[in-house]
């Protein structure tokens, strides 16, 4: 069971989500605007935020801003009629994780939320130690030479996925599976522009570098340097 906080302002909308994640055991709380959804979210720690993205008063983007300045690693799903790949990718770059367009199904909905989740119940061990980067993937934290870097959870199951899969290449279409679910939209360049998240995170400044592109097929994280 999770505490969900779901902005949207289309009650048709945000009545059956929320009845759809209640049956599934989930707490759900309610914003109907951007600048309600701030004030609420100050006041109460969620596990995981669905934002819509036409709100009145404060847009979801300002929102979105909002809540990463407070919260680096909580999960936030966009929900959204806005379907072009530059909203897509914007989305994205704002701190959002997951990006669905309306209309949607609800199973893929619920299918996105579990994905997000997942990583709280995960039984595998929260230590991952790869070369000099050490990934704590319990609170989305890296430590390489002395220095603490923090992910946002997507930024952070990439690079579980990359360190998992130590010397191994990784299509575009593998990554987008494994860490955005088996619907995403791969039609959108998102793996390649978390890819250089994490390059400018991990990667900039250290002599060695992890994280490799293989033209035509890939990313390779590579600890053994040429």
């Amino acid at each position: 069971m999770a505490q969900i906080f779901l902005v949207e302002d289309e009650d048709r909308v945000s009545a059956l989500v929320k009845k759809t994640l209640e049956e599934n055991h989930h707490t759900v709380d309610v914003a109907a605007d951007g600048a309600e959804a701030i004030k609420r979210f100050t006041g109460k720690p969620y596990d995981l935020i669905i934002l819509d993205l036409m709100l009145p008063y404060l847009g979801g983007m300002d929102v979105c801003r909002h809540i990463r300045q407070k919260n680096k690693t909580v999960p936030i799903l966009m929900l959204t009629a806005l379907n072009s790949v530059d909203d897509k990718v914007t989305g994205l770059n704002t701190g959002a994780d997951d990006y669905l367009v309306k209309p949607f199904h609800l199973k893929e909905l619920q299918a996105r939320i579990d994905a997000l989740l997942r990583r709280n119940t995960s039984d595998s061990s929260p230590i991952i130690s790869q070369g000099n980067i050490v990934l704590n993937v319990a609170n989305n934290t890296v430590e390489r030479e002395g220095k603490k870097i923090t992910l946002t959870t997507k930024e952070c199951a990439l690079l579980e996925l990359l360190m998992h899969n130590n010397d191994k290449i990784l299509s575009r279409q593998t990554i987008a599976e494994k860490v955005w679910g088996i619907n995403f939209d791969t039609g959108t360049n998102v793996v390649d522009v978390y890819v250089n998240y994490l390059r400018n995170k991990i990667d900039k400044g250290f002599p060695e570098k992890y994280i490799h592109t293989v033209i035509g097929k890939g990313y390779i994280f590579k600890t053994e340097q040429p």
